[in-house]
């Protein structure tokens, strides 16, 4: 057992425990993911990773390195903005996700390179990629700052990170939010996903994780040379951007 303690939700664990449940976790919303994803937000979210894929600083040949992949949305869409003379790699720390995002990309007939891999212990040499990305997928990370520093180094003088993530919404509108991620999440995870208590977890892990401004200095922390961030629908989400000279 661990003498370092870290939160799962609202729940305190060992550190040795969390990657674990989260594990779980994903293991079992893998096969509901994206039909969940667009009941919780309406259709947003899609919306949000059009945003950070016709923004993000690319060109073609460009390389990328696609974080907590999941489904594989971000991917697709590098795909599309490095063309055939780019490298993209769809990457996940679960089994379930990588392979529904790799299924479902190859059934659209894009072949991309895919790896199993922890965002703490990057298996890709320094300076290598143009751009990286993580799309809500940070706040289930253990070691945030651990995970930042393994991006960075992976990130060619020059190049971008992108961290996409659920933040924390505008004031006035966090008592009609808290009661739609406390009430409504779980209900819609139960009837749809047959899984109440894994979207509980998924609403505690927003409310837990850094707001916008402490993730923005976490990245500076960790050798971003400049970091800014775009708030989306009210705060609910908002898209961080360090840039490594």
């Amino acid at each position: 057992m661990s003498d370092h303690k870290t939160h799962f939700g609202y729940q305190t664990v060992d550190e040795d425990e969390k990657a674990g449940r989260v594990a779980g976790v994903f293991h079992s919303v893998a096969k509901n993911y994206d039909v969940m994803n667009d009941v919780m937000s309406g259709g947003l979210h899609r919306v949000w990773k059009h945003f950070t894929i016709t923004t993000a600083p690319l060109r073609k040949g460009d390389r990328v390195l696609d974080i907590a992949g999941g489904s594989g949305d971000l991917s697709r869409g590098w795909a599309k903005r490095v063309g055939r003379s780019g490298e993209v790699w769809l990457t996940d720390i679960n089994s379930s996700m990588l392979t529904v995002g790799r299924d479902r990309l190859l059934n659209e007939g894009l072949a991309l390179p895919v790896a199993l891999c922890d965002a703490e212990k990057l298996p890709f040499v320094d300076n290598y990629f143009n751009l990286v990305s993580v799309s809500f997928g940070l706040r289930n990370m253990t070691h945030k700052e651990v995970a930042l520093a393994e991006m960075y180094r992976v990130l060619q003088p020059g190049g971008t990170l992108l961290v996409l993530e659920f933040s924390h919404v505008f004031k006035p509108l966090k008592p009609i939010y808290d009661l739609y991620s406390f009430k409504m999440l779980p209900l819609m995870g139960k009837l749809i996903a047959k899984d109440a208590d894994s979207y509980q977890y998924l609403a505690e892990s927003i409310r837990m994780h850094p707001d916008q401004e402490t993730l923005k200095q976490m990245m500076l922390e960790v050798g971003f040379d400049s970091v800014s961030y775009h708030n989306l629908t009210a705060g609910v989400v908002a898209l961080h951007k360090g840039v490594k000279f």
